[in-house]
């Protein structure tokens, strides 16, 4: 009898559970759902190439042909409200019911919305879909200066695009230095060089509380905690994002920090999966449940259950990885750098820069801009089963490449 899989999210992650499926041998039904009415397309360039080329074509993972071709439904459009778990079935919001042997969660997340008032004034832009990018687009063809909140990847990548387009261009960051959550402090110094060589204004350490709006109610600027005014009728909104897990809650399936799942990437219940910016998974290296909200950790998620399910079980154990490009700087980090407490800084040619951080005597990121041969020397040394210790780093002079190659031929 034919098996149904239901897939639920039309983003990067749940557009590679549905190819990989097909790719390991599923012969079954596959049915994605999607709120957004585009076909499956990558976010990354949303604050980067498309805001320079508007090209929407390019975005798109495949043409809708490859969907015909290999027999995936997609229903564009369509918003699923509801699991029952009982009847093995998806509610979608006009009442229709589809019945599913699994049931994969992609449900990505959304934008953080933080307590500032006015927040949703129109002159307010969000970037996380298609539709919010275009009309970012448009108004930074007709504005004069951007007010960014927040200093994380998104809302850098975008002042990255903004400055060189010639706007006079503000970054506010609550927290003391860039991109705090996910860099060390010696790269965030780096990154804010940069921005600032390029004439970009960083306001750090206060908090964004009201959205100044002019008689008619639009944006005009903000006020800072500390009663600072900016002026500016652009104002971009990129302070984080919170997991999609209200499905899965509604479902009573198990929620925190994401809907949590085991080193297979099932839920409590063992007809259904989750995936990507939704899915809180068990760190292989640590063991802790995390959350990653990387393109690299849900399609690795989606391989990862396509496996499963076509008769390939495997825990899940992908090297995290990270990237964002920023002006000329591509960013990329390997392993994840919490609770590191030390770090170790080695100057490339031509700007390029590596920060290999530690924790205790284990390697456990390492950070590089415009370096990649050391970034992919650093995912190939990262292994749950064989961690990197400082003795090893220092014993190669901190050059990871040699590290990969004393390893190799130590197990050859």
């Amino acid at each position: 009898m034919s098996q149904t899989i239901v897939i639920v999210g039309t983003g990067q992650g749940g557009f590679q559970a549905a190819a990989s499926l097909r790719q390991d041998g599923f012969a079954g039904r596959i049915v994605m759902f999607g709120d957004e009415t585009a076909l499956p397309y990558q976010r990354p360039p949303l604050s980067k190439a498309y805001m320079k080329d508007g090209e929407a074509a390019k975005l798109l993972l495949r043409p809708e042909a490859f969907y015909d071709t290999n027999t995936i439904e997609i229903r564009r459009g369509t918003r699923v409200d509801r699991i029952d778990r009982d009847a093995r079935q998806v509610v979608t919001a006009d009442g229709e019911t589809l019945g599913y042997d699994h049931l994969i969660l992609a449900t990505g997340a959304r934008n953080a919305v933080p307590p500032i008032r006015n927040i949703t004034a129109p002159g307010v832009f969000d970037l996380r879909t298609l539709d919010h990018a275009t009309a970012l687009r448009e108004a930074v063809a007709r504005a004069p200066a951007a007010l960014v909140i927040g200093g994380g990847f998104i809302g850098l990548e975008f002042a990255a695009v903004a400055r060189a387009a010639g706007l006079d261009v503000t970054v506010f960051e609550m927290a003391p230095r860039l991109m705090a959550r996910v860099v060390s402090p010696e790269m965030s110094e780096r990154f804010a060089a940069l921005h600032t060589g390029m004439g970009t204004r960083l306001v750090m350490g206060q908090p964004v509380t009201e959205i100044l709006t002019d008689a008619d109610g639009r944006a005009r600027g903000v006020r800072l905690g500390d009663g600072q005014e900016f002026e500016s009728a652009l104002i971009l909104l990129a302070s984080g994002v919170v997991p999609n897990t209200e499905l899965a809650a509604g479902a009573g399936l198990e929620v925190v920090n994401g809907v949590v799942v085991d080193a297979q990437l099932l839920t409590s219940d063992p007809a259904i999966s989750a995936l990507g910016d939704c899915a809180a998974f068990p760190d292989p290296a640590t063991g802790r449940h995390i959350r990653l909200e990387s393109v690299q950790a849900a399609t690795d998620h989606a391989r990862a259950i396509a496996k499963r399910l076509t008769g390939s079980p495997a825990p899940y154990a992908a090297v995290p990885w990270f990237w964002s490009d920023q002006a000329d700087w591509k960013l990329q980090i390997a392993g994840i750098g919490d609770g590191a407490d030390a770090a170790h800084v080695i100057d490339g040619d031509n700007g390029g820069v590596c920060v290999l951080r530690f924790r205790g005597d284990t390697l456990v990121a390492v950070e590089t801009v415009n370096m990649a041969k050391d970034h992919m020397a650093a995912r190939r040394l990262f292994s749950p089963d064989r961690p990197v210790s400082r003795a090893e780093v220092e014993a190669c002079g901190h050059q990871l490449a040699e590290l990969l190659k004393s390893r190799k031929a130590m197990a050859a």
